[in-house]
């Protein structure tokens, strides 16, 4: 594992329904792998198989730091439709730390180019929405720029997702595509996060694929954001 990333907020846990660790597994796997902080954002409702909003209201009964980790409270939302709904209130969105909003086929059928567009701009405009993740999805084209220019202007960081970066993933991101995602985030000074988006504790921190793609385009450093925690913490208050 890299040194050079601290955190990693996009680690999911039994409660996904498709994970197979426990909250402690992560912290300690965590730990055991240099990281000093992760979210834990299980699935949102409208994924088969995972919780309910109670799981998200009672995060504040977990520690907030286990085996040296600090642990945040997070979610990973479904969005439903190209207005941009996602798959919890803001009652339940108010409470928690991290929030990443991500596209999936059990949850929402790929659009046209442009209705894909529309409909990651719209999520981006939600105020408590802090990450959009997995971008790069090829079932999902989209525009580029516009949702480069839109993450901008609404402070919505975007996610590098190393998990999405396997060929034994079922939505096997485009390199291209990342490469192109990447070049214009440097364009336009818009930081992005690498994510594992760990389902097995031992992956939390793996960002090798990720960092792959970040020296073929010369991502520069002080764009990403799973260096410094005082940084993360920062930018994710912003909106």
């Amino acid at each position: 594992m890299s040194n050079k990333y601290i955190l990693d907020v996009h680690c999911h846990t039994i409660s996904s329904g498709h994970a197979y660790s426990t909250v402690t597994e992560c912290a300690k796997g965590a730990s055991e792998n240099g990281i000093k902080l992760i979210a834990i954002t299980d699935h949102a409702p409208k994924m088969p198989g995972s919780c309910s909003f109670l799981h998200f209201w009672n995060l504040k009964s977990i520690p907030k730091t286990l085996y040296g980790v600090e642990i945040l409270s997070g979610v990973e939302l479904n969005i439903l439709d190209k207005s941009g709904k996602v798959d919890l209130s803001e009652k339940t969105l108010k409470m928690l730390d991290v929030i990443i909003a991500s596209l999936h086929i059990p949850c929402i059928k790929p659009m046209s180019y442009e209705e894909n567009t529309e409909c990651l701009i719209n999520t981006m405009k939600n105020p408590y929405i802090k990450i959009l993740g997995h971008p790069g999805d090829p079932r999902y084209p989209f525009d580029i720029k516009k949702v480069v220019l839109a993450a901008k202007e609404t402070n919505t960081i975007l996610e590098l997702n190393n998990a999405s970066l396997s060929p034994e993933n079922g939505r096997y991101d485009k390199p291209d595509t990342l490469i192109n995602l990447l070049n214009e985030c440097k364009k336009q000074n818009v930081p992005i996060i690498l994510g594992s988006d760990s389902h097995f504790h031992t992956n939390i921190g793996n960002f090798k694929e990720a960092e792959k793609i970040l020296e073929k385009v010369n991502f520069p450093e002080e764009l990403i954001l799973n260096t410094s925690i005082e940084k993360f913490k920062l930018f994710l208050h912003r909106n």
